[in-house]
């Protein structure tokens, strides 16, 4: 089902044709290492600084609700980053079990707290997780990272570790207005379509879960 699970986030204003003007082939090659560069270096090559700053915790609050998540769920963060929605999901659930998927090797060295020690090394496409591992499996802005053969893949490993609920988001539009402001922005990406076009791969590969779209 499409649902925006993500709406207490505090909203970023976004420039997507500043952005289209200033960003470079090498700038799309930097970002895609996913290293110090992409978390904490220039703001053309990623996040400019990514930093704990709690807007993650009335997220988690939301997420748990909406899928009444017990007190000892088991969690898993595909493309974690440093771990902030780990963090704040034990923090709403001390007796949960929480456990991150990450490619960036920065990013677990760097991560928030003690959530390092919960990050698993390793891409969508190949979970190394036994089937029906968890209650909640979550992707925020992650696997359309791959191409479309792999984030394909991707979905059907978070339908296969999943044993309940699952929720991804998405680079994606609804017009054209909205797919070239999505052109311009994107740095990362490898796989980005439209809403219908997302609604049918799901469709085609299987994927049951929830949904909701990433569009500057």
């Amino acid at each position: 089902m499409e649902i925006n699970l993500l709406d207490l986030l505090p909203q970023t204003k976004r420039d997507p044709k500043a952005r289209a003007a200033a960003k470079t082939a090498e700038d799309r090659m930097i970002a895609k290492r996913f290293d110090k560069d992409f978390f904490d270096g220039d703001r053309r090559h990623g996040y400019g600084g990514y930093h704990y700053d709690g807007r993650w915790l009335p997220v988690a609050q939301r997420i748990i609700d909406y899928y009444q998540l017990p007190a000892d769920a088991r969690i898993l963060d595909i493309g974690a980053g440093k771990g902030f929605l780990m963090h704040d999901f034990l923090q709403l659930l001390p007796q949960a079990s929480v456990r991150g998927l990450e490619v960036s090797q920065y990013a677990k060295e760097n991560a928030y707290g003690e959530m390092g020690g919960l990050i698993d090394l390793g891409s969508a496409e190949h979970l190394p997780y036994d089937d029906k591992s968890f209650d909640l499996v979550i992707s925020i802005n992650s696997i359309h990272n791959l191409p479309p053969d792999l984030c394909k893949q991707a979905l059907r490993e978070i339908e296969r570790v999943s044993r309940a609920h699952k929720y991804v988001t998405l680079d994606a539009w609804r017009n054209e207005e909205e797919h070239q402001a999505l052109l311009d922005w994107i740095l990362t990406a490898e796989t980005y379509m439209s809403v219908d076009d997302w609604v049918k791969l799901f469709n085609e590969v299987g994927y049951t879960g929830d949904y909701w779209w990433f569009i500057p």
